[in-house]
C-alpha cells in the first residue's frame, strides 16, 4: 500500500543518512552528494517508452546504497520487477502510477513516498497525461546487486486504470455504443483528470446529438472532419480520421474531404490537417499517394466548373459574373475554374456530399454569413433538404458551440421560409 509523507521529510531522512556516512568516510574520500551522473536513456529491455536515469549514488566498499533520479515521460514505465531488499520511491515531480502484483494501480504525485516491500513484484512509471520524476533508493547487501527484471507491463494492464475510471462514469447505453463504434477500446485520458466533463459531454455528444436525425453515421463523421479542419482543431481532427476509418469511410473519401476545404479555408489553415491525415493513413499501412481523382485539365476546368456552378446555384452565377466590379472579374473566373473546376469536378465524393462539407466548414469558420446563405440555397437546390441541413448542423454543435449553430439555423429558417413563399406565389 502507498504511504504518503511530505517529500521534505523523506529527503531530510536521506540527507541525514548520507551525511552521517559522509562524516565517517570523509578521510577516505571527498564525496559531493549534489553530484548526479549525466542522464542517460534507460534500456528498452527493461522499460517501455522514454525514461531518463541519472545516478546519485552507487554502492561501493564503503557505501551500501543505490539512488538515482528517474524521469518517465507520459505513458513510459518499468517492466515488472522486484528487489531483494525492497525499494523506496520519492516522487519529486509530476503524476505517475505504481502497482503491486494483484493490486489496483495507484496514482502517485509530487510529495508521495512509496515504500516497496522486499521481493514484491511491481512496476512504476508516468501517467497517461503527465511525466513523473522520482528518486529511487535501494539498499544493497551484495555489491552492485540489481533489480530482478520480469515481463513487460502490457498496454492492457497499463490502460486498466482508464477502464476503471471510465466504468465509474455514468454513461448511457447509446453513448457507450456510439463511442465504441467510432473508437473501439479507446479510453480518453480526460476520464482521469475531468470525469465530470466526460460524463456530461459524452452523454450529450454521443447519445442525444449523435442519435439525432436520419443521417448515415459515415456522413456525420465526414462533416465533423470538415468542421475540425475549418477550426484548425488538429487533435480532434486526428481522432475523427481514425473514427472515419473505423466505420468504413475510404482513404480516398478522407483525402477528398481535406482537398475540398482548400479553396474555402486557404492552404495555410489546411496544411496541418493534411499532414495529420497523411500520418494517420501511413500509420494504418495505407500507401501514399492515393489514386488521382482529378477529371479536368487546364483547358477544360473553367467550362466544367461553370457548369457545376450553374447546376448548383442557377442563373445567379451569370449575374455575379456580369456584375463583378471592374478589375475584380478575375475572382469570378477563379471561382469557376479553380474552386469548382479543380475541386468539385473530382471523383471520390458525390456533389451532394461536397456541398454538405462546404456548408459544414463555412458555419464552423464564423464570419461567413453571405457564403453560408449561398451554400444553404445550393444544398437545397441539389436535394439536401432542410431536415438534412438541420441534422448536420446538430452534429456539429458539440464542436462549434451554440452561437455559430444558432446563426446557421437562423439562416436555414430564413432561406427555406423564403423559398416556401416563392413556391406559393408561382
Amino acid at each position: 500500500m502507498k504511504i504518503k509523507f511530505q517529500i521534505a521529510v523523506g529527503l531530510t531522512a536521506l540527507f541525514i543518512a548520507v551525511f552521517r556516512l559522509s562524516v565517517q568516510c570523509q578521510t577516505a574520500m571527498n564525496y559531493n552528494i549534489s553530484t548526479y551522473t549525466e542522464p542517460i536513456k534507460a534500456s528498452k529491455e527493461h522499460f517501455t517508452g522514454t525514461v531518463w536515469v541519472s545516478m546519485i549514488t552507487t554502492p561501493d566498499e564503503l557505501y551500501n546504497m543505490s539512488s538515482g533520479n528517474v524521469i518517465f515521460e507520459p505513458q513510459a514505465r518499468t517492466n515488472w520487477h522486484s528487489h531483494d531488499n525492497g525499494q523506496v520511491l520519492m516522487v519529486t515531480d509530476g503524476v505517475g502510477y505504481y502497482q503491486e502484483e494483484g493490486k489496483p494501480i495507484l496514482e502517485i504525485k509530487k510529495g508521495d513516498v512509496v515504500k516497496i516491500p522486499a521481493k514484491t513484484k511491481h512496476w512504476h512509471g508516468g501517467s497517461h497525461y503527465s511525466s513523473m520524476s522520482h528518486i529511487a533508493i535501494v539498499t544493497e547487501t551484495d555489491q552492485y546487486a540489481s533489480a530482478i527484471w520480469m515481463e513487460v507491463v502490457s498496454d492492457e494492464d497499463y490502460n486498466s486504470i482508464l477502464s476503471d475510471k471510465k466504468a465509474a462514469i455514468a454513461l448511457s447505453e447509446n453513448a457507450v455504443k456510439n463511442h465504441e463504434l467510432l473508437w473501439p477500446d479507446y479510453h480518453s485520458t480526460f476520464a482521469l483528470t475531468d470525469p465530470d466533463l466526460i460524463e456530461v459531454f459524452d452523454n450529450w455528444a454521443f447519445d442525444e446529438v449523435f442519435e439525432f436525425g436520419d443521417v448515415d453515421p459515415k456522413l456525420k463523421v465526414m462533416t465533423i472532419m470538415a468542421s475540425t479542419i475549418a477550426t484548425q482543431s488538429t487533435n480532434e481532427y486526428r481522432m475523427f480520421v481514425n473514427a472515419a476509418l473505423n466505420i468504413g469511410v475510404s482513404p480516398i473519401e478522407i483525402k477528398e474531404i481535406v482537398y475540398q476545404t482548400v479553396p474555402y479555408l486557404g492552404i495555410a489553415k489546411v496544411v496541418e490537417s493534411l499532414k495529420t491525415c497523411n500520418e494517420v493513413l501511413t500509420e494504418q499501412g495505407i500507401s501514399l499517394p492515393l489514386e488521382s481523382q482529378s477529371t479536368t485539365n487546364r483547358e477544360t476546368r473553367f467550362d466544367e466548373g461553370l457548369a457545376i456552378q450553374k447546376a448548383t446555384f442557377g442563373n445567379r452565377i451569370e449575374q455575379m459574373q456580369k456584375n463583378a466590379p471592374q478589375g475584380q472579374e478575375h475572382i469570378q473566373g477563379y471561382l469557376s475554374a479553380n474552386c469548382f473546376g479543380d475541386y468539385y469536378t473530382r471523383t471520390g465524393l458525390d456533389m451532394k456530399t461536397r456541398e454538405l462539407l462546404t456548408y459544414a466548414m463555412l458555419i464552423s469558420l464564423g464570419g461567413t454569413d453571405s457564403q453560408v446563405r449561398g451554400h444553404i440555397q445550393g444544398n437545397l437546390n441539389i436535394g439536401n433538404d432542410k431536415e438534412k441541413l438541420i441534422a448536420i448542423t446538430t452534429q456539429l454543435l458539440p464542436y462549434i458551440g451554440y452561437p455559430r449553430t444558432l446563426n446557421a439555423l437562423n439562416a436555414i429558417n430564413e432561406i427555406t421560409e423564403k423559398q416556401n413563399e416563392n413556391n406559393k406565389t408561382k
